[in-house]
């Protein structure tokens, strides 16, 4: 993702008819989410699809990768999220909503879940830029913390499983830990592994001849 401008966005709107003339909530809905796609196409940004909510909505996104999902919820957003949440929960994007529904009850369940930015009304063209700028940075920042947090949670497992391998050439071979862990360096070198690999194959065997 180069620039905000380039993203590529896929619109999730719940399936709608046309809306009769004597209408007024529909033609409401239908206005907001016009000026909702002429704002996103006045700021630059790339809409390469506008999908239903429905059960192949996981995967189009899949298909279509987008680096960004807008949902128009309109009314009813809760509904709406749960299936985007589902849809995006084994590859994260952010998700930036937009709804009218004055329900904000569920907007703190909606963000723990995985949405990036929820505006309830107002969209004005001028608003959706820096909407977007912000849940972007706030979904990378996120997604760092988060590889930051996976990479720690590597190492004290990785530090674990080589704590105990080390154990086990001590114990068994009358081993240093520093000659122990030498021995599994070494041996993760010329096998091209890492050593916590060695040590989690070398603990599989000692448990397997008890």
């Amino acid at each position: 993702m180069t620039s905000l401008q380039a993203l590529r966005i896929v619109i999730v709107a719940p399936e709608s008819l046309t809306p009769a003339a004597d209408d007024d909530d529909a033609l409401v809905e239908a206005e907001r989410s016009r000026s909702l796609r002429i704002g996103l196409l006045a700021n630059g940004y790339n809409i390469v699809a506008v999908l239903p909510i429905d059960a192949f909505l996981p995967e189009r996104i899949a298909q279509i990768q987008p680096d960004m999902i807008v949902v128009d919820a309109q009314s009813q957003a809760r509904d709406t999220l749960e299936h985007v949440v589902m849809s995006t929960r084994d590859e994260r994007r952010p998700i930036v909503l937009f709804t009218d529904d004055a329900d904000t009850s569920h907007v703190g369940a909606a963000i723990a879940a995985g949405v990036t930015a929820y505006v309830v009304a107002g969209l004005a063209p001028e608003r959706i830029k820096p909407v977007l700028d912000v849940a972007l940075a706030r979904f990378q920042h996120e997604e760092a913390l988060r590889r930051e947090l996976a990479d720690a949670r590597t190492q004290l497992s990785d530090r674990k499983l080589i704590d105990r391998a080390k154990g086990l050439l001590m114990s068994r071979q009358q081993l240093s830990e520093d000659e122990a862990y030498a021995r599994l360096r070494k041996t993760a070198m010329d096998r091209g592994l890492r050593v916590a690999e060695v040590a989690q194959r070398l603990i599989d065997v000692a448990d397997m001849l008890g």
